[in-house]
């Protein structure tokens, strides 16, 4: 195994000097998160009434639709694979773009997004997993209760993943570091940028009103909850064609909108590879924006799966 796949390496509290948790969630952070993730999600159960009563533009649609791609390709191609699993190198340049798209998404800072996920691939669907939906058991109660916690509650745990554990590389980082504590307003960004556009765009207060509220909190809120389901339906339910030591699944409807994410049993056979999607059909939006990114010599060293190494872990 190489130093990149180091971070995704299995791991346990006993073996290792710094302790999985660095301490708890201060009770403002707290507050803020109850915000971040409950205001776009009342918005998105809203969406339908509000659709009736005051109507959804092709200019909300327009301007929703180039926020979640920025949002959604920052967490796929820069949180994921760039930053959690070493899958391309990148200019300095591209990386702090990267982080701040990445920051758009709405789900985050980079660094402690970073130390969750490679948490998550050290503990996979074990104890120390941050949101295993397999966690209290196979009967149908707990596996209800899994995947309600694998797709939302565990963000509401206030015991916060050890930075200096599993992202030490990112905290080394200047840049990124600096990208990382300018997220609450990168965050605010994500809300108001909208309703500026929206507001300029109809030079009125009703179109920056729409925009705030279908591009911002109801896009956010989408969003959300596609990333989530890699966390609880992709690891309950879909298709295991390799062999993972985990119950990481292929869930063919997410694709598209996951941007390749949904083909999550090869990430976890192959955590390092920059592409998802390897078998015949299945679409991989961030893997070819990894391969622009090579074309124009933006990224290099890129970890493109071979067929030797596919077949050492395509299941029997």
């Amino acid at each position: 195994m190489t130093t990149a796949e180091a971070p995704t390496r299995p791991t346990s509290a006993a073996a290792h000097p710094k302790p999985i948790i660095e301490g708890r969630r201060p009770t403002f952070h707290h507050i803020l998160l109850y915000f971040f993730v409950l205001g776009p999600f009342v918005a998105l159960v809203a969406a339908v009434p509000v659709a009736w009563g005051w109507g959804l533009s092709w200019r909300d649609i327009v301007i929703g639709a180039v926020f979640y791609a920025i949002g959604c390709l920052g967490v796929t191609v820069g949180y994921h694979r760039h930053f959690t699993h070493g899958s391309f190198k990148a200019a300095p340049w591209l990386r702090v773009v990267m982080a701040i798209a990445g920051s758009i998404g709405f789900q985050g800072s980079v660094v402690h997004w970073v130390a969750d996920h490679r948490r998550h691939h050290a503990f996979s669907d074990r104890e120390g997993d941050p949101h295993s939906p397999w966690r209290f058991g196979e009967s149908a109660a707990g596996m209800t209760k899994g995947f309600v916690y694998a797709h939302i509650g565990w963000l509401f745990e206030r015991d916060e993943t050890n930075a200096a554990r599993f992202a030490p590389d990112l905290l080394a980082d200047r840049a990124i570091r600096r990208v990382d504590s300018f997220f609450p307003a990168i965050a605010a960004l994500s809300l108001l940028g909208p309703a500026l556009i929206g507001g300029l765009w109809s030079w009125s207060w009703q179109g920056a009103l729409t925009a705030l509220f279908w591009a911002g909190l109801v896009r956010v809120s989408f969003l959300h909850h596609i990333t989530w389901s890699t966390n609880s339906v992709c690891h309950m339910v879909g298709e295991r064609p390799f062999t993972a030591r985990d119950k990481s699944a292929n869930f063919w409807p997410l694709a598209i909108l996951s941007a390749g994410e949904s083909w999550h049993n090869l990430h976890h056979a192959d955590p390092t590879s920059a592409r998802h999607g390897v078998l015949p059909g299945q679409i991989d939006i961030s893997a070819r924006v990894i391969w622009l990114f090579e074309k124009l010599g933006w990224a290099w060293q890129v970890r493109w799966p071979s067929e030797e190494r596919l077949a050492r872990i395509t299941a029997n």
